[in-house]
């Protein structure tokens, strides 16, 4: 058996003091997505069968997003189009999990992205990636407790 890294992916989390099923809408809304996120807007519900589109004033251009599974308060799978990465079909795909806590008065939001290849240019684009999700993780908080936009000017 070899112990050398074939492909990478990351996963990061946080808690938002708000229940599970008002988190998960607050991700698959495109209109409450684009208030916190999305910086250049958001397009269709995240939902299988979905025309999904996101932009980004960062990275101008709108991304074509694909809904594989979504589970209301649970789970929302994505996949879309990214560089360096270890799929023949050229796209990562994202996991969003909500696991309500204290006793649901708050969620745990884990997002876990993969994969990319173990190269230099891989790990350039899995950290990009890693960074922006733990942005949004940030944003995601700030905006269901407290209804502020922190990308607001941020990034233009």
């Amino acid at each position: 058996m070899s112990d050398q890294l074939t492909e990478l992916a990351f996963t990061v989390s946080g808690r938002v003091a708000r229940p599970a099923a008002e988190v998960y809408e607050a991700v698959a809304d495109p209109a409450q997505l684009s208030r916190y996120f999305t910086t250049g807007g958001a397009r269709g519900r995240l939902e299988p069968g979905a025309d999904v589109t996101w932009d980004f004033a960062d990275f101008p251009g709108r991304f074509p997003v694909t809904v594989v599974e979504a589970d209301p308060s649970r789970r929302i799978v994505i996949e879309w189009s990214g560089e360096h990465t270890a799929s023949e079909s050229g796209r990562t795909r994202t996991i969003f999990e909500f696991a309500p806590i204290d006793d649901g008065a708050r969620t745990l939001v884990t997002i876990t992205e993969s994969s990319w290849q173990a190269t230099d240019a891989g790990a350039k684009s899995a950290f990009g990636n890693c960074e922006g999700w733990t942005g949004m993780l940030a944003a995601l908080k700030a905006w269901v407790e407290h209804g502020i936009n922190l990308r607001e000017g941020f990034y233009k």
